[in-house]
């Protein structure tokens, strides 16, 4: 299992954005995420990961959205691996952070973030966390 973060604000117009990343072999638009860290929360690992490929901080929270399935590729060929998705209140986004060069960050409206991220279980996460932000049963802290 993979931790992930689904780094989001409201713009100036209260509208929902998502911040996407790319992978780096492949370039498709996904979110930060990756392997569990040794004396941290699944939800404080998805913090650093989205320090180190994305250059934000903020407050993340502890109930998981939900998750979805990923396919890793790597050295032994696809591994299919489950996410955990942690929502992310951005706070600051960084000039330069750890792996700037290496993947591009960009913020969407919810809608176009689903329609540009290859699963569909990450859509459907997608228009949760609109819902859930529209309905204001949604809580940015660590909830």
């Amino acid at each position: 299992m993979q931790t992930g973060a689904l780094p989001w604000r409201l713009t100036k117009g209260h509208k929902p954005e998502v911040l996407l990343v790319t992978a780096r072999r492949s370039g498709r638009w996904t979110i930060p995420k990756g392997w569990p860290m040794i004396g941290k929360s699944m939800a404080d690992a998805a913090a650093v990961e989205a320090f180190e490929e994305a250059g934000i901080k903020g407050i993340v929270r502890k109930k998981p959205l939900g998750s979805f399935r990923h396919t890793k590729r790597n050295w032994l060929g696809n591994v299919e691996v489950d996410v955990l998705v942690h929502p992310f209140a951005v706070e600051i986004e960084l000039e330069d952070w750890p792996e700037r060069g290496q993947r591009e960050r960009r913020w969407f409206a919810l809608k176009e973030a689903a329609s540009l991220v290859e699963s569909g279980e990450l859509q459907a996460l997608l228009v949760g966390l609109d819902r859930e932000i529209k309905t204001g049963r949604f809580q940015s802290g660590p909830a």
